[in-house]
């Protein structure tokens, strides 16, 4: 009798695991199911966002179409990017101010060092509006008292940045102006006059620069933040 129940109840359970067995999807079903669901993660990750459009400044464009450009000067075979013709328009003059205060608003600068002689036109601007002091770096025997130099290689020849003593503190973050860049051999010259006397230079800014100094280009590892490059002539498209 005991036995009888037992394989009784041993026929009961392998009928209910029998049933439960058979309710189960079959293998292939539940591989499919699988493939199925990683072909629908493949296509999401397939799935690429369209590249953002890079906006230009409507700004850049007047800004460039005012810069005059002079053959030959100030020596046969250049071709000087001339911006008094940009300071005659005013609305144009405050745009690339404005479009510097933009970038620099928020980054803490201490201080603006204006390179000899058009950084001299911008730098007082920006510094004035971001509430920083303004740092004349000017050429050898311009500066009474106590000063700091810094010689730099030319094409033919060597010069020099001179800053007063005790103009930048130690610690003190901040923004070189010039309104050209072509070689990088002055900027170069002014972050290392402004770093031996203990500034941090955050980054140099210039209007115009040769093509290899738009997107972020380096100079002695700081950022070269360029509004338009050079033309060559001044035909306009």
């Amino acid at each position: 009798m005991g036995e009888e129940a037992s394989c009784n109840s041993v026929s009961i359970m392998e009928a209910v695991a029998s049933n439960s067995s058979n309710n189960k999807p079959p293998p292939q079903a539940k591989e499919n199911g699988r493939a199925a669901a990683a072909d629908a993660v493949a296509a999401a990750d397939a799935v690429v966002a369209p590249a953002p459009v890079a906006v230009v400044d409507p700004r850049l464009q007047g800004i460039s179409d005012a810069i005059r450009v002079v053959p030959h000067f100030p020596k046969p075979g250049i071709m000087f990017n001339d911006i008094t013709t940009l300071l005659l328009r005013p609305a144009v003059f405050k745009d690339a101010v404005d479009i510097f205060l933009e970038r620099y608003r928020g980054m803490a600068i201490d201080a603006v060092a204006g390179i000899e002689a058009r950084g001299f036109i911008f730098g007082p601007a920006i510094a004035l509006a971001l509430g920083a002091k303004f740092i004349p770096l000017r050429k050898p025997r311009k500066l009474p008292g106590e000063k700091i130099s810094e010689k730099y290689v030319l094409e033919y020849g060597t010069d020099c940045l001179e800053m007063h003593v005790g103009a930048i503190e130690p610690g003190e973050r901040v923004l070189i102006v010039d309104d050209l860049v072509a070689t990088g051999g002055t900027l170069s010259a002014a972050i290392r006059l402004l770093e031996r006397a203990g500034g941090n230079v955050v980054e140099c800014a210039c209007l115009i620069g040769l093509p290899k100094f738009k997107d972020f280009y380096k100079l002695n590892g700081k950022p070269v933040y360029v509004l338009v490059e050079s033309r060559e002539s001044d035909t306009k498209n």
